[in-house]
């Protein structure tokens, strides 16, 4: 263990033998890195150029905040060479906690096109002429920046993407990782307990956001990826968060949707909560998302396609006439990811997608309705773990329930 932090903090070596601190003991690291090599051979890529911040701290232990900027890993084919180009923000943790070896640093200038660093970063490796495969599917590659990239990296190398090496093998967690998953889990039934704790008539539903954020960094968490969302009133049948505060009334309705994040580790949990006695209307539609969520976890077994998922999720909301307030989708993977989004989709669980489930990876599903018809709304959701044979792991603690206050 290392001294760099007292929680899940292991020593490294790099290639050339620079001490760093790890979030996972380094043979995790090895065998990402080992893995990923073997897939970009396969393919006859020389490279990977990595622009995804899952991806830099999935094999490399690289955690920042600086995707926001150009910013690139260089893995190679054959693990002779893991570099960073980056900024100079970046340059101290880069050295202390990622197996990157070099760490190049582009300064800002008006002139200044950090995709011809890149392209010396490249040539200095003696990639000229190589297939090179590209990580596209990112918030961290701006239209921009790949215009950059292509204009400045693709006159010289072949460029392809390769979005997908790093992200198919984050997807089945490690034993490792999923203790990490479980401790967020235990963060987010503390948020959601917290959260109810707070409701009553007169108080801004963000007092409900601050409890649950206090509930998580309190407990060791990290800033969360996103949310929480907390929508009261006719806002529950929003989809996505909303501006602004709202007074919670004496009768009243709220759907609480939030990510505890540990270490970067996602779970999210889902809940509604009135005030008052609910209407027959809201206890019926209530039941029913229950029903749902557990007919779509009893359906999570390994071997089964995930968009199996969402036709029992269909299925059961259509059957209790919910056709028009229910969602197209149902849910999503989960991981280690960072802002904009605690989504780490693909894959999303909808009807027709053919991905088999596989043990290890961790699914948020949420049974969601909003009648803008009524102005009712119900939600739960709950995130689980698909196991080798039989049910999937529950990480919530909490039974679903309509919580009345």
């Amino acid at each position: 263990m290392s001294d760099f932090d007292s929680a899940y903090a292991y020593t490294g070596h790099t290639v050339s033998g620079r001490e760093v601190t790890l979030g996972f003991e380094a043979e995790e690291y090895s065998r990402r890195l080992a893995r990923t090599g073997h897939m970009l051979r396969e393919r006859g890529l020389g490279a990977l150029l990595v622009f995804a911040q899952e991806s830099h701290l999935y094999l490399t232990g690289f955690d920042t905040a600086g995707y926001v900027f150009f910013q690139c890993g260089v893995i190679t084919a054959d693990g002779r060479a893991a570099m960073l180009l980056t900024r100079r923000p970046d340059q101290a943790q880069a050295l202390a906690a990622s197996l990157y070896e070099d760490v190049v640093i582009w300064y800002n200038a008006v002139d200044e096109n950090p995709a011809a660093d890149l392209k010396r970063l490249l040539d200095g490796l003696g990639l000229a002429g190589e297939r090179i495969g590209v990580e596209l599917a990112t918030y961290g590659l701006t239209g921009a920046n790949w215009e950059r990239v292509r204009t400045e990296v693709g006159s010289h190398f072949l460029l392809e993407d390769a979005s997908d090496i790093v992200r198919t093998q984050r997807l089945r967690k490690s034993p490792a990782e999923l203790a990490l998953v479980r401790r967020a889990a235990a963060l987010a039934d503390d948020a959601v307990a917290a959260m109810v704790e707070a409701v009553q008539p007169g108080v801004p539903d963000s007092l409900l956001t601050a409890e649950g954020m206090r509930a998580m960094l309190l407990g060791g968490g990290d800033m969360p990826a996103g949310g929480p969302m907390v929508n009261s009133g006719p806002r529950a049948t929003f989809g996505r968060g909303f501006r602004g505060s709202r007074l919670l009334t004496p009768r009243d309705q709220i759907i609480v949707e939030l990510a505890a994040s540990y270490h970067r580790y996602n779970v999210c949990i889902e809940h509604t909560i009135v005030i008052g006695s609910p209407s027959a209307a809201q206890e019926r539609m209530h039941a029913c998302v229950i029903e749902g969520l557990t007919k779509v976890m009893d359906a999570a077994r390994a071997g089964t396609p995930i968009g199996h998922l969402d036709d029992v999720h269909r299925a059961t909301l259509d059957r209790g006439g919910y056709h028009t307030a229910r969602f197209s989708a149902c849910g999503y993977s989960l991981g280690a990811t960072y802002r904009p989004t605690w989504m780490d989709a693909p894959p999303m669980i909808y009807s027709g997608n053919p991905l088999l489930l596989e043990a290890g990876m961790v699914l948020f599903v949420h049974i969601m309705l909003g009648d803008t018809d009524t102005g009712n709304a119900a939600g739960v959701g709950e995130t689980f773990v698909i196991t080798e044979s039989g049910p999937p792991e529950r990480l919530s603690r909490i039974t679903p329930q309509l919580f009345r206050k």
